[in-house]
Parts: structure tokens; sequence; C-alpha cells
């Protein structure tokens, strides 16, 4: 953006206008004749101001010029047991400057107090995106009971008490769309991290709204299928079973009417001078194809972090994935791990644990804990016996080869993470030293909001320290953490350890993982692991699915949407996975970010050993398909895309057993892929254009 205007006022009951424009975009917050107005080129939001306690007025959908009424006569927000007049509103608006992991934005503040307890809602709006988010905070004080028993629709048994219900007033709502019409059909989604225990991760249901009913997930979808336009609420919170002060569900719907309930806090987690932030949301519109809203939500998705490729962007290796635990590290296997990775061709080497002269619990060694960890001043010093010279030769080695250096941190969960200052001074110094900026953020449990505020402090202050430039990969594999849309802008998300050792690495589940949630979350913010498929190879015996029945390559394709993660050791691997490996992993360092830039999307039937599959990366006039043919005996396929119906495309081989053609799409975007091997993959750039 080259040219900014902004204007802000705090005159709460009479005009305020804030504006963010440039040449070719603007936002806007408007408080005018008791009206709150909130807009960009792609939404628009009407609020009655109602002291501050705001009431949904209406919703436009500003390109197909859609716009639903409300008449609702009840507040947004709704607190079981507390008052709903409020007092000493607030409206302010402030331009929220452009930063290395967040673009320009506007925000727009309301505060108010509802008897003892304050309420502050702070909406974000990006430029040229169809959503409008909504961050929530309380303070204060209040002795009422948020989370209170409800009536099962089961017993009401007459259709006047159904009708009549108050179903999901039990729970603190935290959006409210109530939209006329009756031909409303839903797809909820609900995830699932914890991947140690699951390997299911997404789960997705498809009704037609009717009377009040319950669902779990992130993510509602309610298309209208008599005007074709839909509505998204995207819940801002982690995983439907890990959040905290769980109503049992994130959804009540009714016909048109549209609640998110649950909202991360109860009302002893308040503090009366601190800020607690609960759970958020983002609510989006779209019209026509039901695709365009998902591609509404990547747009917001993707406003969350900036994506850079010399920061974000990484073929990482991790030498855990081998089992050989701390056993190995010192300074002389991180050197020939860094020579044999630059052979390979990675960009990230990270020590996992083992490399600090503190012992963790998941130590191959006797006496490791992770408990009092701040009781050893010395816990994330370089171990001295290990790393005599500390990081710097391992570092330098690094840098010579054109290799980042990366570690693995656990912060100290003692009291809710109450040591949250002196782990992250740890980082800050790491940092500070060695120049180190990439850490996976492990052992992290969030059992209450104390300790959730406490890991977000910490993660912030690193952040702030480091100039944004320190990138968390975070891992999700146990306990409660932040899932899959919560903590989004600080780095990416260490999705699953999978290990041959125990059988558990199966690259088409890898793939289905990967696949299943790329519909509803960017590929571009995992880790996603590949494997050394030699190891272990008797344990599988006559498996048809076994990592060795695929090629090196194949394993390293299953992630080239995601952020490649090298499970192993490298000088663990045979010369011929260098000669296989090598020029794939270089060919693809090329496109890499070309290829993450595009909006990616499943395509294809869901990985299963024996499916078609693949993504497609979608960008303006060109992408890129990564089609994978698994062990079927159909040499070719005829695939859904997201091309529209008629578009010709010319489509070239970048990697992989593809052949160059062109194409035109046909109906629902139908291209027919053709790979003569079995378990192959293809990875082609496309253009748009005429038949060659």
């Amino acid at each position: 953006m080259q040219f900014w205007i902004l204007m802000a006022l705090m005159l709460p009951a009479q005009s305020s206008v804030a504006q963010m424009k440039s040449e070719n975009i603007s936002c806007s917050a408007k408080l005018e004749n008791d009206l709150l107005i909130l807009e960009n080129s792609r939404i628009s939001r009407t609020y009655q101001w109602n002291s501050g306690n705001i009431i949904s007025r209406s919703l436009t959908d500003k390109v197909s010029g859609k716009t639903w009424q409300m008449n609702s006569k009840k507040p947004d927000i709704a607190l079981p047991g507390e008052t709903e007049k409020a007092e000493n509103g607030v409206f302010t608006s402030k331009l929220i400057a452009e930063t290395s992991i967040s673009p320009g934005h506007l925000e727009a503040e309301i505060v108010y107090t509802l008897g003892k307890l304050e309420v502050k809602r702070v909406f974000r709006l990006y430029s040229d995106c169809p959503v409008i988010a909504c961050d929530l905070y309380f303070r204060g004080e209040s002795t009422n009971t948020w989370l209170q028993i409800g009536t099962n629709l089961a017993d009401m048994v007459n259709l006047e008490k159904l009708t009549a219900s108050n179903a999901g007033n039990n729970a603190p709502v935290i959006e409210k769309l109530e939209l006329p019409g009756k031909h409303w059909q839903l797809n909820t989604v609900e995830f699932f991290d914890i991947t140690d225990r699951f390997n299911t991760l997404v789960k997705s249901v498809n009704a037609l709204s009717y009377r009040p009913n319950y669902y779990r997930g992130n993510l509602l979808f309610a298309h209208d299928n008599v005007t074709n336009n839909g509505i998204f609420i995207l819940k801002e919170a982690p995983t439907s079973n890990v959040q905290l002060a769980y109503p049992g569900s994130d959804f009540v719907t009714e016909y048109g009417a549209f609640r998110a309930i649950g909202i991360g806090i109860n009302p002893a987690d308040l503090d009366p001078k601190e800020w607690k932030r609960g759970y958020g949301f983002a609510t989006g519109v779209y019209s026509g194809d039901q695709k365009n809203g998902l591609i509404a939500l990547r747009n917001y998705q993707k406003n969350l972090r900036i994506l850079k490729p010399g920061r974000d962007e990484m073929v990482l290796m991790n030498t855990w994935g081998d089992r050989g635990q701390d056993t190995r590290v010192r300074e002389s296997f991180a050197i020939a791990e860094l020579e044999a990775g630059a052979k390979l061709g990675i960009t990230h080497f990270q020590l996992d644990d083992g490399w600090q002269t503190g012992r963790s619990s998941n130590s191959a060694l006797k006496g490791g804990s992770l408990e009092a960890i701040w009781n050893n001043p010395h816990y994330w010093e370089p171990n001295a016996e290990k790393f005599p010279n500390g990081l710097e030769p391992v570092v330098k080695k690094g840098k010579d080869l054109g290799i980042e250096v990366c570690l693995w941190f656990n912060p100290s969960r003692d009291n809710s993470n109450q040591h949250w200052e002196q782990d992250a001074d740890a980082l800050i110094g790491l940092f500070k030293k060695y120049g180190i900026r990439t850490f996976k953020i492990d052992g992290v449990n969030l059992p209450d909001k104390t300790a959730e505020l406490n890991f977000r402090k910490f993660l912030d202050k690193v952040s702030q320290a480091t100039d944004r430039q320190v990138v968390f990969n975070l891992d999700v594999t146990a306990g409660r953490r932040g899932g899959y849309h919560y903590f989004n802008e600080y780095g990416n998300l260490f999705l699953e350890n999978r290990y041959t050792d125990w059988q558990n690495y199966y690259p088409y589940a890898t793939l289905r993982n990967l696949w299943m949630l790329s519909k509803y979350v960017p590929t571009q913010r995992f880790q996603i692991e590949f494997l050394n498929k030699w190891r272990n190879a008797d344990k599988y015996a006559d498996d048809p699915f076994g990592p060795a029945n695929y090629s090196f390559d194949y394993l390293f394709a299953i992630t080239m949407a995601a952020q490649p993660l090298a499970w192993f050791e490298g000088t663990g691997l045979p010369e011929e996975a260098m000669k296989v490996g090598a020029p794939v992993i270089r060919k693809y360092r090329e496109i890499q970010s070309d290829l993450h830039n595009g909006d990616i999307f499943p395509i294809g039937d869901e990985p299963s050993g024996r499916s078609w599959t693949g993504f497609q990366s979608v960008r303006e006039g060109k992408g890129y398909f990564i089609i994978f043919r698994e062990a079927n005996d159909s040499p070719k396929y005829k695939m859904k895309t997201w091309l529209k119906p008629g578009t010709q495309i010319n489509c070239t081989p970048v990697i992989g057993k593809g052949k160059a053609f062109s194409a035109k799409a046909g109906i629902d975007g139908v291209i027919t892929f053709e790979l003569l091997q079995k378990n192959s993959y293809a990875l082609y750039k496309y253009t748009l254009g005429k038949e060659k």
C-alpha cells in the first residue's frame, strides 16, 4: 500500500469514523446515529449501537449485492446471568500498520460494562477480504454461572415447547446471526489434534437447518438454497475436544438463526485489572458455488500470517524420527548431519531434545523431567559435554552450507506456565547469541485459562523482542494445545509423530491427513513428515502399504503442498536416497514459494492407498497440480478440479512421472490425468490459454 488515510475519534454516543484507504482499497468503521457500520470492499455489517452491547441489523455481501436484514431484539453477545444493559460504551478505531507477519488492517474497538463486568470487542477488517473477525476480552468480576445445565431436546415432548425453546441459552453466545429463510444447507466441521491418538483429523456433518440443534466444530457453513448465497463462522479456538469452559457444542442453529457458543472463560478466570482473552470468531460471506465459501475462508486465513520465503518456507530435517532420541546429539553428530543434509538439499536442520544442559522426560537416559525446569538456571544452555564449544561451530557449519540451524524447546509448564518470561528470555538469548530463529515448541499443556494466557505472553514476548523474525513450529501431537485455528500468527504446525519403528508410518495415511485438512486449513501452515523408508522394512513384512513399497521421492512428494519435514537422520540414508531425493528436493525448492502462494485445496478422492488423489494450487491465470496415482489399476483418471468448466489449460511437468499435455476442463472442472505406474506422482505447473 502506497497511500494511507486514517481518521479516528472517541465520541461514544455521537459520531466516530475510521477509514483505511489506498488507491484501490478501503476499510472503514463508522458510529453514527446510533448505528455502527463496519465494511470494506467485500463485506458490510451494521449494528444497533445499544450503548456498546451491539445488536446486528444487517449483513451485506458487497460483491453479489445480497443483504440480509435482521430484526433481533437481543444483543449479539449473551452471557448467562449477566444483565443485557450496557453502560459506559466507548468506540475507537485505529490502523494497525503492516508488520513482517501481518498485513495492515483496521481495528474497531468497543468497550462497555455489564454491571461489574467489562467487555472489550476488537473487530479486525482486512482489505479485499469478505470476512469480519472479532477478538473478545473480559475484565472485572461476576458471580454468575456462565455454563448452565440446559434442556435436552429429547425432553421437549411437544411441538409448542420445541418451537419456543431456549436452546443454547445455557452457554455464552459470542456471535449471532438471525437471517431470513428456511432452506439453509449446513456444513459443520469438527477438527481433531492430539495426533498421537487420532488419525482422522476432520469430521464433517451436512444437514438442513431446522428447529434448534447443536453442532460441534470450529467451522459452520450455511448456504441459502433459495438465493444461492452463504455465510460461514469460524470459531477461533482450540479443537472442540480440548476447549476450556466447553458447553458441549460450538454452534446452535434454528432455520436461519446461527449462534456460536463457548467463550473459553469462566467467571473464576476474571481479573479486576487484567484483560483476559476469550475465544473469538470470524464471520464471512460468499455467493454462488459453495466452493466460493472455502475460497473466502482461505482469503481470511492467509491474512493471519504473511508467508515469507526466506523465513517461513523450509525443508527441515529433524533427526528424532529415527528414534535415536538424545543419545546421538552432539557437535560431531550435528556437523555430520548438516553435511548429509546439504547433500540431500534441505534448508533447515533442527536439533531436537538433547542439545540442552537439562535432561527432559523424553530422554533415553534416566532421571529426566519436564517439571521444575527453572530449578536449574542453566537448563537451556548448550550441554557442555556434547557441545564443548557451544553451538557456534554448528551454526557456522550450517551457514557455510546454506542451512539454517534450529532448536527444540519445551516451555516450563509449572503452575500454569508461570515462568513464561524466563522461557521467553531463554529463546531471546539464543536468538541474540546464535541467530537461531526457528524453534519447535513441544510439551505444551494448557489446562486452564491462566496457562493459555501465559503461553501467549511467552510467544508474544519472543516475537516482539526479535522483531517477529522467530518462527515457532507448534507441536499439536498431544495435550491441550492450540489446534488449527488458534495461535495462527506465530508460525507453522508440527502435525504428527509417525515412526517406522512402531509401524505407524503409512504414506497414504500421512497424505490422507494433509488432504482432509487442506480443504479448511492452509497446507502451507503444516510440517508434514517423510521418513527413511529403508529403516525397519522387515517390520512391515508383506504389508502392501508399507513405506518400502514407494519410491523415496514419492514420500517427499506427499509433503510438497506443506512444509516438508525430513523426519530422519541424514547420515543414516543410503546412497540411493541421495541419488533419487536430492534432484527432486532441489527442483522443488525452486518452485516452493510460487506453489505456496496459491490457495491449495484437495482434488480427487480421499487417499486410501488405492485412490487417485492430489492437490491444486489455485492462482490468478495459473497454478499447480500435485497428482498421485496410488496402487490402483487405472492409468487414467477423470478428476474434478477447481477450474471453471470450459477453461483451457496447458500443463508442464515439473517433478515426477507426468507428461506435458493440454486440456479443456469439463463439467465440475474435470481434467483427465495419466500416470502409467502405480504409486507414482506428478507435479505440474499449469497456465490458462489456448491449446498449443
